[in-house]
C-alpha cells in the first residue's frame, strides 16, 4: 500500500472505529445554545481542534511514533496512561477507550507490526485501556506513514468528524460543511508543527467548555451522539 493510500485509509470516515457516533460535547454545546449557525460551529471547532485535540491526541501520536522509532516499546505504558489521565468526564474516556479498542483490532490484523508492540496493545487493554491515539500511530507507522504525514491525517480526521456532527445538528447545509473543512484545514499545518515539537510532560487540554458540555452531554435526554 502506497503512503497516500495509507493516509487516506486512516483518516476515513469509514474507518470501523465507531467515531461518527461522537460529537465530544457539540452536541450539548448546541443544545445550550453556544453554537448555533455556522460562524459559531467555526469558533467552537477551531478552538477544540488547535487548543485539545492539536495539544493532546496529536501529541500522544507523535510521541508513539518516537517511542516505536527507538524500539521502546516499554513507553508506551507511559504514553497511554499519560493520554488516559487527561480524559476528564466519563464520556470522552469512553470514547477514546472504544475507539482504542476497535482500533487494536485492527491493528492485529495489519502486517508489519512488531510482535511486541502488539503484545503491549493487548496488556494495555486488558489492564486500564487503550487510547485510540496510541492504537492509530500503531497503525500509521505500520503502513509507513512519516510522523508529519500521519499527524496530518489524524488531525483532517478529527476535523472531519466534528464538522459532519456540526452539520447534522447544527444543522448546517452540506456547503457550509465544505467551507468549514476548507477554512480550518488551512491551519492544519500549523497543529502538526505544534503537536511534533510537543514534549509529552508538556502536554495539555485546558478546553473548559468543552468539559462543562461534555458533563452535561452525560444526562442530555435526546441526543444523536455518544459524546
Amino acid at each position: 500500500m502506497s503512503a497516500l493510500a495509507a493516509l487516506l485509509q486512516l483518516s476515513s470516515a469509514t474507518l470501523p472505529v465507531g467515531a461518527y457516533s461522537y460529537s465530544q460535547g457539540l452536541e450539548s454545546a448546541i443544545e445550550a445554545g453556544w453554537v448555533s449557525d455556522e460562524s459559531s460551529a467555526r469558533q467552537w471547532i477551531e478552538t477544540v481542534l488547535s487548543e485539545g485535540i492539536a495539544r493532546t491526541e496529536a501529541v500522544i501520536v507523535a510521541r508513539t511514533f518516537d517511542a516505536l522509532a527507538q524500539g521502546s516499546v516499554g513507553d508506551l505504558v507511559l504514553i497511554n496512561a499519560r493520554f488516559l489521565a487527561s480524559r476528564e468526564t466519563r464520556e470522552l474516556l469512553a470514547e477514546t477507550l472504544q475507539m482504542g479498542r476497535s482500533m487494536r483490532l485492527l491493528v492485529v490484523s495489519t502486517p508489519g507490526v512488531d510482535g511486541a508492540v502488539r503484545q503491549q496493545l493487548d496488556d494495555l487493554e486488558a489492564d486500564e485501556g487503550l487510547g485510540y491515539p496510541i492504537a492509530w500511530a500503531v497503525a500509521a507507522m505500520a503502513r509507513g506513514l512519516d510522523t508529519e504525514t500521519a499527524l496530518l491525517g489524524y488531525l483532517y480526521a478529527a476535523l472531519e468528524n466534528i464538522v459532519l456532527a456540526a452539520v447534522k445538528t447544527v444543522p448546517l447545509g452540506q456547503s457550509a460543511g465544505q467551507r468549514l473543512l476548507t477554512e480550518l484545514g488551512q491551519g492544519l499545518a500549523m497543529m502538526v508543527s505544534v503537536a511534533r515539537d510537543c514534549p509529552l510532560d508538556e502536554l495539555t487540554n485546558f478546553l473548559p467548555g468543552q468539559i462543562m458540555a461534555s458533563m452535561q452531554h452525560e444526562h442530555q435526554h435526546t441526543r444523536l451522539f455518544r459524546s
